[in-house]
């Protein structure tokens, strides 16, 4: 299939952009990235997706898909080559969704309130939150993994790809915050897992570096207290 039949309209350091890409290195299939700006987005991505206005949109012939996880779904029904993102079985892809679902809904507004939480007794008590949802995950990869080495068993699933995508971001908040957040006393299945999705073929190049990721946050701080200055009342 032309490359110029796909196109991926996204920003490098978002997970769910990072999803979307390595779903399609998974299926081996060529697509053009259309990088959007942060301060400014397209009249392309206003088009494709004029209800959220957003990032990721996969473009396939002329034709908009919004919101990452549908996205994944998509593109593992579209390409049928290189295996099953998704479970076969009935039971086994109702879990693997559930996940999913838990890591979007639970896990990652957890981590959102930990880096944004003020004051080392809040920031403790979200961190032992944290830290929490990170054991339920451990467990939920015992279970899904059943013995293999990701979620998705002998390879990378939807949940890998679902919880693999925020690792670039997990890893730049343990160092903004001092915190070991993989911890391989007690998550010591994540914390392998994690090296081994990171150095997979589909996702080498994909999940971006931590200094990178350090310095896009120390940008975004900075320009959030220049906001927070200039709003304030005199």
């Amino acid at each position: 299939m032309a490359k110029s039949e796909i196109k991926l309209l996204g920003v490098w350091a978002s997970p769910y952009v990072n999803r979307v890409q390595i779903a399609l290195n998974l299926k081996s299939v060529d697509y053009e990235f259309l990088e959007e700006r942060f301060d400014n987005k397209s009249e392309l991505l206003l088009k494709s997706n004029p209800v959220y206005k957003k990032v990721p949109v996969l473009i396939h012939d002329d034709k908009p898909v919004c919101e990452s996880l549908i996205i994944v779904q998509y593109i593992d029904e579209v390409w049928t080559c290189g295996g099953s993102i998704l479970p076969c079985d009935p039971y086994d892809r109702a879990t693997a969704r559930f996940w999913a679902a838990y890591i979007d809904d639970k896990w990652h507004p957890l981590m959102r309130e930990l880096g944004t939480a003020e004051g080392e007794e809040a920031k403790a008590a979200i961190f032992e939150k944290v830290k929490e949802a990170m054991v339920v995950l451990e467990e939920a990869f015992t279970k899904c993994s059943k013995g293999s080495g990701f979620f998705g068993g002998e390879r990378i699933g939807y949940v890998d790809i679902a919880f693999g995508s925020f690792l670039g971001w997990l890893k730049a908040g343990e160092k903004m915050e001092g915190l070991k957040l993989l911890d391989e006393a007690a998550t010591p299945g994540l914390a392998a897992w994690s090296e081994r999705f990171c150095s997979h073929e589909a996702v080498k190049g994909v999940i971006p570096e931590t200094e990178r990721l350090l310095e896009l946050a120390h940008i975004i701080k900075q320009a959030r207290l220049k906001a927070e200055a200039q709003s304030a009342p005199n």
